[in-house]
């Protein structure tokens, strides 16, 4: 399988051929910030799950955080965002790790960490967002900026004057962090994502390589 548009006549015998409806897919990133919290105000009576040394506190949330929902039981505002956190990085982890397996296995292997950035950007950004990361940046020194001035999951959030939807937009970038950390995994880059959005639509993310001590 490769990130060409499959051709018509589609084979719907074919049990390889397997198709996502895009509507499908944003209606999952619009409910999967949702589902975290009552799932973790659901059971707020165990302690919220550890974070891996790999993972960077959500910091577009350090002075902001997200809401709780009014109808869950109320718990400590920085565990909740930091369960929150964690069970949506760990979700797109999953998700980016298994779509770079698939969609990469034909290809050879990735000898220079760039042109895994590059790969990121272009192909698997495709392949989720439809559309490549507007801008790319580095220090040379393991620093990535990514840039998407329309991200996809914020194309249709409402942006009204004087609301905070800036604000409210943020823990929907857990879960791409999530998707980017796994796809890089999975190409033999350990690394650290942070994400934050200034204006919608746009969004910035900015990747850490880690090296991993034997």
């Amino acid at each position: 399988m490769s990130f060409d548009s499959p051709l018509p006549p589609y084979n719907s015998s074919d049990p390889s051929a397997t198709f996502l409806n895009a509507s499908c897919w944003d209606l999952l990133m619009i409910e999967i910030v949702p589902m975290a919290y009552r799932l973790t105000s659901s059971s707020s009576s165990s302690s919220p799950s550890p974070r891996p040394s790999s993972l960077p506190p959500p910091s577009s949330t350090t002075s902001h955080p997200a809401p709780n929902p009014p109808h869950e039981v109320e718990i400590d505002e920085e565990e909740t965002r930091d369960a929150v956190f964690y069970r949506l990085d760990m979700l797109g982890y999953r998700v980016g790790q298994g779509l770079v397996e698939r969609f990469s296995k034909d290809r050879p292997r990735f000898t220079d960490t760039l042109d895994v950035i590059k790969f990121l950007c272009k192909e698997v950004w495709m392949l989720v967002f439809r559309k490549h990361v507007d801008n790319l940046k580095t220090n040379h020194r393991g620093v990535y900026v990514l840039t998407d001035n329309s991200f996809r999951p914020f194309a249709r959030m409402s942006t009204e004057a004087g609301g905070q939807a800036v604000l409210r937009a943020q823990p929907f970038l857990w879960f791409p962090c999530g998707i980017i950390r796994g796809a890089l995994a999975s190409m033999g880059i350990n690394a650290t994502v942070q994400a934050e959005t200034a204006e919608l639509p746009g969004a910035t993310f900015q990747i850490k390589s880690v090296v991993v001590k034997p």
